[in-house]
């Protein structure tokens, strides 16, 4: 069985490029399809892939410009030649979803949301700092996108959903009932520290749709102590808004992460996620994480056991629930117990068995087809 895996971008490296990387373990031979990527933010568990990009590869500036050249994706999307391949696994969370497969090839898609882009402009677009103008001109491109997104969600042959939330948004999109398979969590990369310090940890991505913004406020006038791990195009506000009880780490090695999240006295999760890798590594690391309670959070937190909720995204429920958590005795082996059943061996069993039975599902119909 030839396989080929799709994602849509490796421009810079988060969740989906993570549950991207266990696929690659899963199936080593088979090669990764990528509209654009950038090498030198490629994580080490990717570089020995062989990856293949689009022409939009040649662009110069790409690697850190993609956003710019949102109307050419489903434009390069058309490239991509998979008629060798038996199964095509897409990872999406934009536009993959959407390739051309022969009728012969198996089309199985790990949805990680349909794209938030397009069908929560509003809300994804309130942060951004774009000009009126180009504001008002990508409203008019997301008609055109909704339209291509619902006309090309037929060209899956079987969905799955990496949170409950997603399954609903795959529902509400293209009337599509879709099965979930929670992401994997490398569990064994953490470990549960004697020493907890006096101090919060955010580790994210510093781009507006996080809500970073929201903890630094809230830190702001409880005056404790936060660091905050990342980079991103929103780092230059937030340090404008910081008092010097906030501290920005910036991009970190895997090692020195995992020793804050093991040492933290909560990890802070402020936004409406798609699932959220990063607090179930906190939690493997023994500590609790304060969310949001919304998205991916609701299927991973389990308020009391290994983490807390706060209501409204405002500084004054966030800082409540900071009280509270500081009034709860946390038990770290039972936090790490709970991480662990998301854990990367779970994700390959139920994953590949899945394939395995929707593809045979698939060859059934494709020989009443070919005999009719």
């Amino acid at each position: 069985m030839k396989i080929a895996l799709v994602h849509d971008l490796l421009t810079q490296m988060g969740g989906a490029e993570r549950v991207l990387a266990v696929l690659h373990q899963m199936y080593p031979e088979a090669p990764i399809y990528t509209l654009a990527s950038n090498p030198g933010k490629m994580m080490e568990e990717l570089k020995d892939a062989d990856i293949r990009t689009t022409w939009l590869q040649r662009i110069p500036g790409i690697e850190t410009n993609f956003k710019k050249l949102l109307p050419l994706y489903p434009i390069a999307l058309q490239q991509l030649e998979l008629s060798e391949f038996d199964v095509v696994i897409s990872s999406s969370f934009a536009f993959v979803k959407g390739i051309k497969v022969p009728p012969s090839t198996f089309h199985f898609c790990y949805c990680h949301t349909p794209m938030r882009f397009a069908w929560d402009f509003e809300s994804y677009i309130a942060r951004e700092t774009y000009s009126p103008l180009v504001k008002k001109t990508l409203r008019y491109y997301v008609k055109y996108l909704k339209n291509w997104d619902m006309k090309t969600a037929d060209r899956v042959d079987e969905y799955v959903a990496n949170s409950n939330v997603v399954r609903q948004r795959i529902k509400s999109c293209y009337g599509i009932d879709a099965q979930v398979i929670f992401p994997p969590v490398n569990t064994e990369r953490f470990s549960i520290s004697n020493q907890v310090e006096d101090s919060y940890l955010v580790v994210s991505r510093l781009v507006p749709y996080k809500r970073i913004d929201l903890v630094v406020e809230a830190f702001n006038r409880n005056g404790q102590k936060l660091l905050i791990v990342g980079g991103g195009p929103d780092l230059g506000r937030l340090k404008s808004m910081a008092n010097p009880n906030i501290q920005f780490l910036g991009r970190l090695e895997d090692n020195e992460v995992s020793r804050l999240m093991s040492r933290c006295r909560a990890f802070i999760f402020p936004g409406e996620e798609d699932f959220g890798i990063t607090p179930l590594e906190v939690n493997a690391a023994g500590r609790p994480v304060i969310a949001y309670k919304a998205g991916g959070a609701l299927d991973t937190i389990s308020h009391g056991t290994n983490g807390l909720f706060f209501d409204r995204q405002t500084p004054d429920s966030l800082i409540q629930a900071v009280r509270d958590n500081e009034s709860n005795e946390w038990n770290p082996v039972a936090i790490k117990e709970h991480a662990e059943a998301f854990n990367e061996e779970r994700f390959k069993h139920e994953f590949h068995n899945r394939m395995l039975r929707a593809k045979e599902r698939f060859d059934i119909g494709l020989v009443r087809k070919l005999t009719v």
